[in-house]
């Protein structure tokens, strides 16, 4: 993945240098403390699974966390903001490794803001983008590392690489890697019989050439026969579940050889069959909090679903759920990713009905909160950075009023969603 820009900037090693001062994690008097924030009393899950801190205090200052830890166990520095938080709970902001952004209204740089805002009203503070974006969404993944954000972050992928040929398909690698992508991505699917495959020849190809590039490769797939080729040929993530039959052993142990992370995206199943019928979430106030109405009843009037081509993927869901639980039983990583940002995959709202599939397939709350923080910053390797509340990471995070290791539905309970140490407004 191409981090130098974001995660190795001059400004991001000054600060490491800094925090490692205890002094400056507790602030002292004059200027520098009243730069700190300092968020106190609310339990505190930090994303590495070490257990709830009950009566915490976090300390941030200029976007980024520099202390937390049991309230009381170091003083809240002079003049620092403080905000009162008894009776809330904090956890890391979400990350969907499997999102889009540009895929309805255009690739242009405020539809692109609007669709990183949206994400991260619903807690999605970080997106990793698999397809479909151009330079503006490369533009806006540079000016991240800033206090000030008020949008999701945003990794990118470029064009799906596509071909008939090994030259064709090399040549789209080549243009998103001078584009100065984080990711390439590939199809290796044929729709349930209606189109081609990509050949292993080249995807073969393509996965070769991105590791030369320095590049790592996120696949498209479905079929079991399918993901077990690609992790032969090197891939560095499973970008959907498999979902024509249950995993077998011989998967596990490949899954478990190549270090590499899989993701479900089970909503992009409901995403094929849901507005059959008016779909319940359309009455729900949680995504009506973020959505208009009449949008939705114009896009459900719009959508011409076939009930029978839809079928396949209703079973096709069953089996995800079942390979979800296998895979995590195994001890392998699983993290959220949703597809969402093509029409009728709502930014938001359907990472959160997501993490209700993973419940729903076995995982407990906080196995589901970890394949969507710190697990899911490992795999994507931006762990140093953000994923976790810990010092020198972005104080990215959200302020519930219920608890979410009780129920994974209390991640719904958003009070506040901060970005760099700041509150959305």
């Amino acid at each position: 993945m191409n981090t130098h820009r974001t995660l190795f900037s001059p400004r991001r090693i000054g600060w490491i240098l800094v925090g490692c001062v205890l002094g400056f994690a507790l602030g002292g008097t004059g200027s520098a403390a009243q730069q700190v924030t300092a968020l106190v009393g609310a339990r505190i899950w930090d994303g590495t699974g070490a257990e709830a801190i009950s009566n915490g205090l976090m300390l941030v200052r200029d976007g980024r966390i520099t202390y937390v830890g049991e309230r009381g166990d170091v003083p809240v520095p002079s003049g620092a903001a403080v905000v009162n938080l008894n009776g809330r709970t904090i956890i890391p902001g979400l990350i969907n490794t499997h999102g889009h952004v540009g895929s309805v209204g255009g690739s242009g740089r405020e539809n692109l803001i609007a669709q990183l805002r949206l994400y991260a009203e619903y807690g999605v503070t970080t997106v990793n983008s698999l397809g479909g974006e151009g330079p503006a969404a490369v533009a806006l993944r540079d000016e991240q590392s800033m206090t000030g954000l008020d949008r999701a972050r945003v990794f990118v992928a470029g064009a799906v690489v596509t071909g008939n040929t090994v030259d064709a398909a090399l040549a789209i690698v080549q243009r998103n890697a001078d584009m100065d992508v984080d990711w390439m991505k590939l199809r290796v699917d044929d729709n349930l019989g209606s189109s081609q495959k990509m050949s292993p020849q080249i995807y073969s190809a393509v996965i070769d050439r991105s590791h030369e590039l320095g590049l790592r490769l996120a696949s498209h797939m479905f079929y079991l026969s399918d993901a077990k080729a690609l992790l032969r040929a090197g891939t560095d993530f499973l970008a959907h579940s498999i979902r024509d039959m249950d995993v077998d052993q011989e998967f596990l142990g490949m899954l478990a050889a190549s270090g590499i992370c899989y993701t479900p995206t089970m909503t992009r199943e409901i995403s094929t069959y849901v507005y059959e019928s008016r779909p319940d979430f359309f009455d729900d106030p949680f995504f009506l909090s973020h959505f208009d109405q009449a949008e939705q009843e114009r896009f459900q009037e719009s959508r011409q679903a076939s009930s029978a081509r839809a079928q396949p993927y209703k079973e096709a869901l069953r089996v995800a759920l079942r390979n979800v639980k296998a895979i995590v039983d195994a001890g392998l990583p699983v993290v959220m990713g949703t597809d969402t940002g093509p029409a009728g995959r709502h930014q938001g709202y359907f990472e959160h009905m997501e993490l209700d599939l993973m419940a729903e397939a076995g995982l407990t709350p906080e196995q589901v909160l970890l394949s969507a923080t710190g697990l899911a910053a490992e795999c994507l390797r931006i762990d140093d950075e953000i994923g976790t509340l810990r010092p020198n990471r972005w104080a990215d995070f959200i302020v519930l009023t219920e608890n979410p290791l009780d129920d994974i539905r209390n991640a719904r309970s958003i009070e506040s969603v901060w970005i760099a140490g700041e509150a959305l407004r």
